[in-house]
């Protein structure tokens, strides 16, 4: 779905595939530690906050941040048809649909 929104609102492509993996820069929380790692994780690839975004977007009718939003809600849309899913603290592998790797 969000490539058919992305696509009808004729957005760029170049931009959709360099943002697309952009999210997975949150894995650096893990960097401090796995707690802290999955906090910053979980943030980035819940919908709730690309959701937030592309309602802003939509009410004050900016384009960029409708763009970010869809492409955000694909690559989390991504990541869960590939079988990753938000981070326990206890590992990077150990996710709510399952352990990975």
């Amino acid at each position: 779905m969000s490539i058919y929104f992305y696509a009808r609102f004729d957005f760029s492509w170049i931009m959709f595939f360099i943002l697309l993996l952009s999210p997975d820069l949150s894995m650096f929380g893990y960097a401090v530690d796995k707690r802290t790692g999955a906090i910053v994780y979980n943030i980035f690839h819940s919908y709730i906050v690309p959701i937030i975004l592309i309602l802003l977007a939509l009410i004050i009718a900016n384009n960029l941040l409708l763009a970010i939003g869809i492409i955000w809600v694909a690559h989390i849309g991504m990541d869960r048809t590939a079988g990753y899913g938000l981070k326990y603290p206890a590992d990077f592998k150990d996710t709510h649909l399952q352990r990975v790797g």
